[in-house]
This record gives C-alpha cells, structure tokens and sequence, in this order.
C-alpha cells in the first residue's frame, strides 16, 4: 500500500527541519572543528547501523583478499569521510583553490587551463570519493562555465539546502534525468563544459565492468563525449589532515570512436570505470561503499 502523500510530507518537512538545525551547527562552528566533529559523529553511529553491512559486502566482493579488520577499517574510514562531507558543505565557499597555502593543492591543472586555452569542450568526471564537492572548485575557479549533473535527494527540503550549500561553487546544477540531459546538451551547444559523478547505478545504463563484475553504467559520458569531440578529464580528490585536500586532474583519457558507437560507448566506459577502480583501490576509505552499485 502506497504511502499516503501528506504523510510523506510531514516526514520530509521534519527531515527538513533536522538538517537545517545539522547545517546551522556546522556554519557557527569552524572549518576544522565541523569537520572533525562530522567524521566522530558518523564513525562513532556509522559502523553500528545495518546498512554497513552492504557497505562491507560491498568492499568484500569487491576486494576479496581485504580481510576481515581491514575491511572494518575502511567502513569506518567511509564513514569518518562521508561525517566530514557533510560537515563542510556549510564552509565551501572557503576553499580557493588558487590560492598560495590555501587549503587545497592542486596537481595537473595546466589539463584544465588548456581546454580554455583551446577553446575544447571537456567533460571533467569524478566519484563520490574524498569530498566530492571539490573537484568543480577547481574548474569554476578557473573560470570555465561548468553544468553539473546530479542526483537530486528525496527530500525536496534537503535538495533545496544543498543547492543553497552548493551555489558558491558557481555551477549550473542538472538534476540526474531527461530535463538535466537536455541542460547538459544545451551546455555543450553554448561551448560550456560538463562535470559529473559516473559511479552511481543507473538502470537504465548499460552494463560495464568495474572491479570484475557488470555495473549500471551510464554512458551521458561518452554520448556526449563522442557528439562533441570532448576531451573527458578525470578530477581526483584526495583528503588530507585539518579538513584539507589535494586535487589531482588527469591527462585527458583517450576515447574509442568508430563507426560501432555502442562499441564505443562501451569501450569509452569501461575506460573510465578502470580509473575509479584505480582510485578506490588505492584509497577505498575514500570512497562511498553504501551505493548499490552492483546489480546482486
């Protein structure tokens, strides 16, 4: 039986109220100590809720040989990072990128200037991985017209908060969707660029191998990559100590294109899904292990 709408309502507004007050605590403390109490919150709660245990199938399944104190290892580390997301989405607007002995280093970022440079659309893609807020700072900072797709909360009280935490990045916001991908092609038709997050499911994606198995893949990227001509750049973020973060961005990755563009679409995203898997096995603390990623 559905539930009822105006039920639905009530606990959306209430879960509305709840993260306006979570949000308020967070601004009026400091950039350090918001983060810091983020991530005690979330690996103190976290690692006790039933849904760690998908996180740590999650992991298992995917690494295999991780073992049993590791694997508890890295969910608690998801989680302390996923606390520390949240806690800095109140204090975006301090992160220049830029800026000398700032609080992000950036490596590689002659890839971004040079797509302003060449006057190249570009396609910058990233993971729910670090805090991944970040990596448009440092397109928007360098002052390329950025779209971002996103997946738009449940909740339309929290949506509009992220939004609202989301604006001093100064990206146009595409919810995931039809009325997103018409944005994003419009974008692309107005010389802008692209960012997105390409690890989450997607049902009606195609099937693409990250960490040995067939995941719901997307394939907006490469689509929009092959009409184009886009150079597809990854965009890394790495935390560092005292609510900290280095970026590294990529060289551009080569793109398949031939007469077979399912051929292509396919190649060009299993292309993509291997750096993620690069990433997260490198730092799999980092990433956000609770998506259902895979399809069993």
């Amino acid at each position: 039986m559905a539930e009822p709408r105006w039920r639905r309502h009530i606990v959306h507004f209430v879960e509305g109220i709840g993260a306006v007050f979570v949000y308020g605590l967070f601004r009026v403390l400091p950039l350090e100590a918001a983060s810091w109490l983020g991530g005690w919150l979330a690996r103190t709660i976290g690692p006790r809720l039933a849904i760690s245990r998908r996180a740590l199938k999650n992991l298992q399944r995917a690494m295999p040989d991780i073992g049993e104190d590791r694997g508890q290892q890295v969910i608690r580390g998801m989680w302390d990072n996923l606390g520390r997301v949240v806690a800095e989405y109140p204090h975006l607007d301090k992160y220049q990128v830029y800026d000398e002995g700032g609080r992000i280093e950036i490596r590689g970022a002659e890839h971004i200037r040079a797509q302003r440079a060449y006057g190249k659309r570009a396609i910058f893609f990233s993971g729910h991985f670090g805090n991944w807020e970040v990596p448009t700072l440092a397109v928007t900072q360098a002052g390329l017209g950025v779209v971002e797709m996103y997946r738009a909360p449940n909740n339309p009280f929290v949506d509009r908060l992220i939004n609202a935490a989301r604006s001093v990045v100064g990206s146009e916001l595409a919810a995931k969707g039809s009325g997103g991908a018409r944005r994003m092609l419009a974008a692309m038709r107005d010389g802008r660029h692209i960012a997105m997050l390409i690890d989450q499911k997607s049902n009606d994606g195609i099937a693409v191998p990250f960490f040995g198995r067939d995941a719901m893949t997307t394939p907006s990227l490469a689509v929009f990559a092959r009409r184009f001509d886009c150079a597809v750049i990854p965009v890394r973020v790495d935390r560092l100590p005292r609510a900290r973060f280095r970026i590294t961005v990529e060289p551009p990755l080569p793109m398949r294109h031939t007469d077979d563009a399912d051929a292509d679409a396919l190649a060009n995203m299993t292309t993509v899904n291997q750096v993620l898997e690069r990433w997260v096995r490198e730092r799999p603390d980092h990433w956000f292990w609770l998506h259902r990623r895979w399809p069993d």
